[in-house]
């Protein structure tokens, strides 16, 4: 599994020959790159419907798209998107296969505005278990991925996708006021019981200003043993 940070919670991930792009945001200050210097994905995973995580999208709708119906619904009326999952979208819980990759929706508590308008509700925000087989308890041959989007901590990360999907690594917004900070997102990482800590939604807006070796501190201060990974924009690593 290829992983490539585009900066906010922007993320191209390959699982064998299948491209997913995740949260297509570019005009954040890590990327140097524009849409079309991206690859073309062969799915589009939305986990919510704020600009800062649909605004590219467009730019990428000959893709299959992976979203609740709702969001679905939005995307297709104002971006052209033509195809998704199911032929309507998917929604919470759910897992799909898409192409070599197998993806579950998951919860995230956060609020869900349309393009960050507040009378336009997208319903329930997610985020995705991305794995490279069936996700099943117990299970040691699989490499497995968690971003958890825009949430505060919540039990869910604990006693449902720690406990049962059982990611190596997770990536988790540390930039605090709209999302979790590094204490918060720390204690996520201890709860999961992942290998590999990876922080996202940082440092785009000044409320959401952090240092990426507070969350390293935290990780550590939690006796959590996973190893923090801080990406690099558009450097691609293997996990």
């Amino acid at each position: 599994m290829q992983v490539t940070w585009h900066g906010h919670s922007t993320w191209h991930v390959t699982v064998g020959e299948t491209a997913l792009l995740i949260d297509p945001f570019f005009d954040n200050p890590k990327t140097d790159l524009e849409p079309a210097d991206v690859d073309a994905p062969d799915y589009v995973l939305l986990t919510h419907g704020h600009a800062d995580h649909i605004a590219h999208a467009g730019e990428f709708s000959e893709a299959t798209l992976v979203a609740t119906p709702e969001i679905v619904s939005y995307c297709e009326a104002e971006f052209g998107f033509e195809d998704a999952v199911g032929g309507m979208g998917m929604n919470l819980g759910g897992t799909v296969e898409c192409g070599d990759a197998f993806v579950t929706m998951v919860r995230a508590d956060h609020t869900n505005g349309i393009m960050t308008e507040n009378d336009s509700s997208g319903g329930m925000p997610a985020g995705f278990v991305i794995s490279d087989t069936e996700p099943t308890k117990d299970s040691d041959d699989s490499t497995t991925l968690y971003n958890a989007g825009d949430t505060s901590l919540m039990s869910e990360m604990r006693d449902v996708i720690g406990d049962h999907l059982e990611p190596d690594a997770a990536i988790v917004p540390i930039g605090d006021h709209f999302t979790m900070g590094p204490k918060q997102a720390a204690v996520s990482i201890d709860w999961l019981d992942v290998d590999y800590a990876i922080p996202q939604h940082y440092d785009t807006f000044p409320p959401i200003e952090q240092d990426p070796e507070e969350f390293t501190s935290e990780v550590k201060a939690t006796g959590s043993s996973a190893d923090v990974v801080v990406p690099e924009a558009d450097e691609p690593f293997h996990l």
